[in-house]
């Protein structure tokens, strides 16, 4: 789980570099763009850093449980962690040209998502010695 968590929070960072290259040549120019727009564009650019960062780190850090309950628990929040940059990715192209009405589930999803997910993997530490934890 953790070399998934690294490649895709690596992946997401070289996502983020892009997109900030389709702000810097976007035609027309970003500050020609309303200000509505704008925001929606920097604001996705950023949650996309946000969910990829978080992901590299879990890629580095992640102890995966042995077994039961917290394990699954685990295992559902990495996944949501997981798919929470690729929403935001979708998010960046999509919602923008909508202005502020533009957000949706694809936004929604990788920010409330991204939150539930480190909220769970908190909660599975939470009371635990290293001592009971895989370096797995």
């Amino acid at each position: 789980m953790r070399r998934i968590h690294l490649i895709t929070g690596l992946l997401g960072v070289i996502a983020f570099l892009l997109t900030g290259q389709v702000m810097k040549h976007h035609n027309p120019r970003m500050e020609e763009l309303s200000a509505e727009v704008r925001m929606m564009y920097v604001s996705r650019h950023i949650y996309l850093l946000g969910a990829s960062l978080v992901n590299v780190v879990l890629g580095l850090y992640l102890q995966v449980h042995r077994r039961g309950w917290r394990r699954v628990l685990q295992q559902i929040a990495s996944v949501v962690i997981l798919l929470s940059p690729l929403a935001l990715l979708i998010a960046f192209f999509a919602e923008p040209a909508f202005g502020l009405a533009g957000r949706s589930w694809r936004s929604y999803f990788g920010l409330i998502g991204l939150f539930a997910g480190v909220m769970t993997h908190t909660v599975t530490r939470a009371g635990l010695s290293s001592a009971l934890v895989s370096k797995k």
